[in-house]
């Protein structure tokens, strides 16, 4: 796990979350419930971490919902409020867009 993830699933178990206006409406667009994001994330796995991000460390994370259906993730924490994770976006990834695991941006 890499040091942003677990620094935000430190602040997820705390409740420390915001969840960003444009997370919502992505999220509503696929189908995807705040809750099936935010109580998954034990289980998140990094696809790509940003621990250098301009607005502060950031990682998009593969995780599954309910159904067993693959979601990823943005989650970020502000440089001016390290006390909160903030969910950046949420959506179910396209399978044209990626491996087959959903971990690596696809090359066609």
């Amino acid at each position: 796990m890499s040091d942003t993830l677990a620094a935000i699933v430190a602040l997820v178990d705390r409740a420390a979350v915001h969840v960003s206006n444009h997370a919502f409406e992505e999220m509503q667009k696929d189908g995807i419930l705040p809750s099936a994001v935010i109580e998954n994330m034990g289980k998140a796995r990094v696809v790509e971490d940003y621990p250098d991000a301009n607005r502060g460390p950031s990682v998009l994370v593969l995780l599954e919902d309910r159904d067993n259906r693959p979601l990823h993730a943005v989650w970020g924490i502000p440089r001016q409020r390290p006390d909160i994770a903030v969910l950046i976006t949420a959506y179910r990834p396209d399978p044209k867009n990626w491996t087959s695991d959903f971990m690596k941006r696809s090359m066609t």
